[in-house]
């Protein structure tokens, strides 16, 4: 089992997580309602992935 020479500090610990970040999120537009959606994916808004209807949605009555 390896064990260090000795204790790392805070500082090289920090500095080492620093150059950490979280990739950002790629968005496309969907074709059929041009909202905002994650790519490969069912629009949440219309239901459709490419050019076919998976989700059926139900229309919103207002009274």
């Amino acid at each position: 089992m390896a064990v260090q020479k000795s204790k790392k500090s805070k500082m090289k610990t920090n500095s080492r997580f620093a150059n950490f970040k979280a990739p950002s999120v790629t968005l496309v537009e969907c074709p059929q309602c041009h909202e905002l959606i994650t790519p490969h994916t069912v629009c949440k808004h219309c239901g459709y992935y490419n050019g076919k209807e998976v989700i059926v949605k139900k229309e919103d009555k207002k009274n």
